[in-house]
Order: C-alpha cells, then structure tokens, then sequence
C-alpha cells in the first residue's frame, strides 16, 4: 500500500493519535490525514510520561525526527526507593525515561503540522460510522471511554472491569531523585504514593488507596483542592513540607478494557480505546505509541486494508496481552498492600519490585547485586545458595530445598496398583533433586478411582508397591522426601484415561459414584452422583483414615489430603457442587465440616512428626463459587486443624469455568494466604523457571513452589537449575553415579577462527 493516496481519519489528538497520524504521512506522503481532538492543544489531564528503552528505540528507527525532540527533553534515572515504616531501602540499575505529557504533544504537533497532518483542536469528530463513507481508514484512538468502542460494541465486544482501588493524579513542583514508592500507615488505613520526575522541576504524584480508606478519610466529599492538600500533608516526609498541585485532577477508578475485535470494516481501535494497562507498570502510552508504529508498519507493508489491520492485530495482540497481565499482577498486589505490610523491611521491597513478575530475582540481581544479596541475607540464604535451594523444615521434615515435583495423574496402574511405570517416573523425578516428590492422586477405594488407570492405597498389594517405590526413592536419592496425595473422586469418577476423552464417561464398566449432591459434572454427559448419606460419610471417612495408615507403613514422609479439583472433598467445599441442607451444606462453616472431619481422621492415623498438608481450589474461575475470602477461612480452618501448608490451587471444579491463564497465574492466591492466614503455603500453576521459583520465595509469596510439566519435560529439571545457576552445595546434590553428567555438554564449535581462503 506504500505510496497510495489514502483518506485518514484520526479520532483523538492523544500521543496514540497524533503518532499514527504522523507515521502514516511520513510513510505516504500523498495520504490525507486528519486528526481531530476535543480538547484544546494545551490541554492535558496528566502530568509525565515513561518510555522504555524499547519503545525509544522503536521511536527511533521509525522516526528519527521525534526521537531527536524527545531525546532533548527526557530526565533519566534509575533508582527506586521504597519507604516503609521509616525506612528506606533503595535499588538501582532500573533506567528510566520520562517527559512532561504537554511536551509529548507539543512534539508531536509541531511533527504532524510538519508534514502536512491537518489537527483539529476544540472539535469533535464525526462519528466513526460518518467518517468511514468519506476515508478509506478510521483509527479511533479516543480513549478509555471510547465512542467508537461503544458505538460498535456489537462488534468490537468490550469487556469492562473497573477496579477497587481510588487514585489521583497530581504533581510536585520539584524533581524526586528516584522513582519513589511510600507507604502511610493512617487512621483510615493504607494509602500509597507512586512518584516520579517528568522534568528537571516537576514531578508526577499519584496517591492511592483502597475505596474503603478513601471513603472513611472522607475524601469522598473533598474538592479538587482539598483533595490536593490532604494527599500534601499525608506524604508531607516525602514532599519536604511541599505543596501538590492538580490538573483538574478527580479521584478516579482503573478500568481495564479488553476488545475480542479491534477493527470493524475500516475501523480500527488503538491505545485505551483498544486495551488499558494499570499505571503502576507506566504502560499506558507506551502502549498506544507502540500500537501506532506497528499500526503504520502494517499499513504500508500489507497488500491492502482488511490484511494491514489482520496482521496489526496478529503483532500487537500477544504483546498487549502480556502487559495485561503483568499490570493486572501489579494492580492486585496494590489492592491486597495492607497484606504485605509486617514483612521485614527489604523482602517488603523486594515484592514490591517483583510484583508484576516483569522483574524477576535474576534480572534484579544484575541491576543491583547488592541490594539483592541483601534481600538473600535477610531471607536466610547460605552464602553462595539461591533462595531455591534453602531448606525448609515442616515438623520433623527437612526438605533440603523448596522444589516439588507437583502430583500427575499418569493413569498407569492396573486395578490401583503402581507398576514399574510409576517406580521409574516417581524414581527419575526424585533422583533429578527435587526436595519432595509427589505421587498422583492415590485413590482411597475402587470407587473413589477417577479412572480405571488411578492408583489405589486400599489393598495390601497396592501397599507392597508403594513401599517399594518409597525405598527406591530413600535408598537411591538420600535426602529426597516422598509424598503421597489422597484422594477420592466424588462425581467426577468412572471416566476415560485422559488420552481416550477427559471427562467422558467410561463406555463400559462403569462404577457408581457418590458427592456431596447429585449433580453430575458435565450435565447430560457424565453420571448423576448419589448424594452421601450419613452411612456413606462414614464409610469414606474410614477409608481415607485407612489409607493413611497404609500410606504411614509404606514410608512416605509427607502426606497431602486433596480438597482441589471437585473431586469428593472439593464438592463439599464449593457452593456450586453443594447443594445440601443439611448441617454439611449451606453456609461455610458447614460445607467444611465433612473435609475437616475427613483430615482430622487421617491426621490422626499420620505419624505426629511428619508433615500433612492440604490441596485446595482458591477459586472456581465461576460466578457464585469460592470467594476470595472463603479460600482464606477455609486454609485458616485447615490451618487450625493441624495443616502444615496449604497446596493451593484452582478451579476444575465446574466445567464452565473461565480461567486467566498466564504465567504463575495460580500463585497470587498462594500469596494472598500465605501473607494473611499466616500458614505455609505451595504455590502451582504455570511456574516454569527457576527464576520464578527465586523470585516468588524471595518475596514471600510462596514457601515451597510445585511444578508439573517441566519435570515432565526435564526429571532432572532441578539439578540442571542448580547447575544453571552455578549452584554445587546440598540443596542438589547430584547422585553419585550421575555426578559426570553435572556440567553442561560441550557443543560443537562456532566461534573458531574461519580459514584464510584469500591472500591479502
């Protein structure tokens, strides 16, 4: 499409717009575009402007002209200082970029006039739908509260979510040296500062704050002004006695937008119009420049329109979905602060900097070994030993590192009983220097099997199996522990192996299955339940104690109840799978009476030095399920009735469930009860790296980390992070027979000196 004579509407003179606009014109010099703008050219509602490297560079390569201008007005610095409680703990090597927002725009109209963009100031542009009979292209860049988004919602399908967390935006007459986060312990409750400067005299402020705080300081019933001056004299430390000072600044919630479509016909959607993304990660125009620069290269790249806007939004939508998640990691972890507050001083900082897992333990560790190793020393790190790789005592076990080999199903066994397929799956993970090694769900009964492959602890001979994968585990990988997770299906039972049809019904052969209500699990598929009478809870209870007494003969040294997934005890704990009235149904306290009865039955028959814990579903994913606060009252309960750790988890528990899949997605419900509960917790759910593992023990949000498939992929996936990490002490000791294999292979050569193939 290079070199055409396209029509170009604009709707929105924000930097998003006037960035399209002037890349599209540089790029077609014989385009018409035109952009219109409600405010006036001076007007703006916030006060500075962060760039990355990235997006400078992005700037850079597509316009040199602008990142000339820009170059010339950025103040840069690159130390965060968090203060808490009177202290300040500070980390450098961060490198930051910001701007005054007017400045922005000042550049980018004096750009746009430059070559030969028409800007229209005070207006309002005609509608989207208007302006698509008369210009081949509509880019709607009119913000969060779109009108082109609403006009056309049947098509571009927003979803909406606003957020419990008040802020405002204001601004300092003077520059902060650093980026500064501060914490204010009120009478009210928390509220936090988010500082930076913009200029070498100025400097934005936000103050936040949960809407409750906000409501009981009364600043729900402040002006402008007074708002201004109550936020002045709350951070009065941090501004030296200063004044703030505001833009027709209002108290505002965040609203994430999500599009399932970002065009519709000619019309394309870009910056907070198209995606939103929390301002504690300083995404916001990131976004919308990084939006216009990919929106402009497709234009001119593609063969024609409808391709050129696939393709902008095949590039952009991985990128805006990452930076969803990670300002959705952030934006929590600011709602959930008061959470965090008794963590000592540099661990406090630490989650602090970590929260949206974009900075991780390694890379913050190449920004600042100092400040890290600092973090490491109050963590309790031996000299030399990643956080991973200290131990962990639960009762009389000491887990020499913090790694778990999280329980699969394999479906392997035959009428319940471990084959040589589990001694050698459960004997390769355990000699590949995981601290505990889990085995699968262990059914209690034949009819507690989800599948006819599940492996049982209700027969002698299951019991000889088990003992002899224990002492394979002790004997050949000393000072690895060897868990065993009990379990019963409930009405998720009698199905298919996973790789014949998860969750459909056994074609033949069926058993009987029983659950808190007869509801079946996919409805009009699966098998209706019998509802458990008392006789029935009786006889599950007993059989679970009895599987703990096998399970404490075989020589396991942890023991895990499975309250997870909606299998049995799961469908007593969540209002969607129980429905009884009787005194095990109806409110919380009641639908955990049979689970806790069930642990406090087998904790009765463990061993009292050795550890048990418990597998829950911190939520549904569902409307109507678990609650937030019923995850924490149900791991306080557990807690209480003698639990070690929580094993936390989610979801499973409906089919129609809605998971926000992402990376370590499941542990911010870890976090959330470890930091309020109290109790030790296990952390899953799609954390692959070590890093990870570092980083969400460092901040306290996790005391052990459970991963699944990388030891499905790597058995020894623990020693090889060791060995990735220079790590050679006695939280991954390698086994004897092993130890020639502890360095990486050499590979063939590709830096060797070519051959002279020519005289000079």
């Amino acid at each position: 499409m290079a070199g055409d004579s396209m029509r170009i509407a604009v709707i929105g003179g924000g930097p998003g717009g006037l960035y399209a606009a002037a890349l599209l014109k540089r790029l077609g010099p014989g385009r018409d575009v035109t952009v219109w703008e409600r405010n006036a050219p001076d007007d703006t509602f916030g006060f500075g402007v962060v760039l990355s490297d990235e997006t400078l560079g992005g700037i850079e390569h597509a316009d040199p002209v602008v990142h000339a201008a820009l170059r010339e007005e950025f103040v840069r610095w690159d130390t965060i200082d968090v203060v808490h409680r009177g202290r300040t703990e500070t980390s450098g090597g961060h490198g930051f970029a910001a701007l005054g927002r007017r400045r922005l725009l000042e550049i980018l109209h004096e750009r746009c006039r430059s070559l030969g963009v028409r800007l229209h100031f005070r207006t309002e542009a005609p509608p989207a739908e208007r302006l698509a009979g008369d210009y081949d292209l509509v880019v709607a860049a009119d913000g969060v509260h779109s009108a082109t988004r609403e006009a056309h919602a049947d098509v571009f399908r927003p979803h909406l979510t606003t957020h419990r967390n008040r802020y405002i935006w204001l601004a300092a007459d003077f520059a902060f040296d650093a980026f500064r986060f501060e914490i204010a312990e009120t009478e009210y409750g928390v509220m936090q500062l988010h500082a930076y400067p913009f200029s070498t005299e100025a400097s934005t402020v936000i103050v936040e704050m949960r809407e409750e705080v906000w409501r009981a300081a009364g600043l729900d019933r402040c002006d402008a002004d007074e708002s201004t001056e109550r936020c002045a004299k709350t951070f009065a430390d941090a501004l030296d006695g200063r004044p703030l000072r505001s833009n027709k600044s209002s108290w505002l919630t965040f609203t994430t937008v999500v599009n399932e479509r970002w065009s519709h016909g000619s019309t394309v959607l870009i910056g907070d119009a198209a995606h939103t993304a929390h301002f504690s990660i300083g995404s916001g125009t990131k976004l919308a420049v990084e939006d216009a620069l990919a929106l402009a290269a497709c234009v001119e790249e593609q063969p024609d329109l409808r391709t050129a806007l696939d393709a902008y939004e095949t590039e952009r939508r991985p990128v805006v979905a990452s930076t969803q998640r990670a300002a959705a990691a952030s934006l929590r972890w600011f709602e959930e602060l008061d959470t965090y507050l008794d963590q000592p001083p540099r661990r406090f900082a630490f989650n602090l900097l970590t929260r949206s897992r974009r900075v991780t333990h390694d890379n913050l560790r190449l920004r600042d070994p100092d400040f890290t190793g600092a973090v490491e020393e109050e963590f309790g790190c031996p000299p030399g030993t990643p956080p991973m790789f200290t131990p962990l005592r639960l009762r009389g076990l000491e887990l020499r590192n913090r790694v778990v080999v999280s329980p699969m199903d394999m479906y392997s066994a035959t009428d319940g009983v471990p084959g040589d397929f589990h001694l050698v799956h459960l004997g390769a993970r355990a000699l590949g220097g995981a601290g505990l090694v889990m085995t699968e769900m262990v059914c209690v009964s034949p009819e507690g099997r989800i599948t006819p492959g599940c492996a049982g602890l209700y027969t002698d001979e299951q019991a000889a199996a088990w003992t002899r994968t224990a002492d394979f585990v002790h004997r050949s990988a000393p000072g690895t522990a060897f868990g065993v997770q009990l379990g019963h299906s409930g009405r998720k039972g009698s199905t298919r192996l996973m790789w014949e049809g998860i969750d459909q019904p056994l074609d033949e052969g069926n058993w009987p299955l029983s659950a808190a209500s007869p509801l079946p699990y996919v409805p009009g598929v699966s098998q209706v339940p019998e509802a458990l009478d008392r006789s029935g809870l009786d006889a599950i209870r007993e059989e679970f104690a009895a599987a703990a007494r096998r399970a404490a003969h075989c020589g396991f040294d942890l023991l895990e109840l499975h309250c997870a997934h909606g299998y049995l005890l799961s469908g007593f704990l969540s209002p969607l799978t129980n429905h009884r009235t009787d005194a095990y149904g109806g409110p919380l306290e009641n639908r955990l009476r049979f689970p806790l009865d069930v642990f406090d039955a087998v904790r009765e028959q463990w061993p009292a030095d050795r550890p048990m814990t418990v597998r829950i579903s911190a939520t549904d994913w569902a409307d109507g399920g678990t609650s937030a606060e019923d995850a924490l009252a149900i791991a306080r309960a557990f807690a209480d009735h003698g639990a070690d750790a929580i094993d936390v988890s989610t979801g499973q528990v409906v089919p129609d469930e809605r998971p926000e899949y992402g990376r370590s997605y499941q542990t911010p419900f870890a976090d959330r009860i470890r930091n309020t509960v109290g109790v030790p917790v296990i952390a899953v759910g799609a954390i692959s790296s070590w890093d990870d593992v570092n980083s969400l023990l460092l901040a306290g949000r996790a005391d052990l980390c459970a991963l699944a498939r990388p030891h499905l992929y790597d058995p020894h996936w623990t020693l090889h992070a060791a060995a990735e990490q220079d790590y050679r002490g006695p939280g991954a000791p390698w086994p004897p027979p092993y130890r020639a294999g502890s360095r990486t292979p050499p590979a063939g050569r590709t830096d060797a000196p070519k051959p002279r193939l020519t005289l000079n």
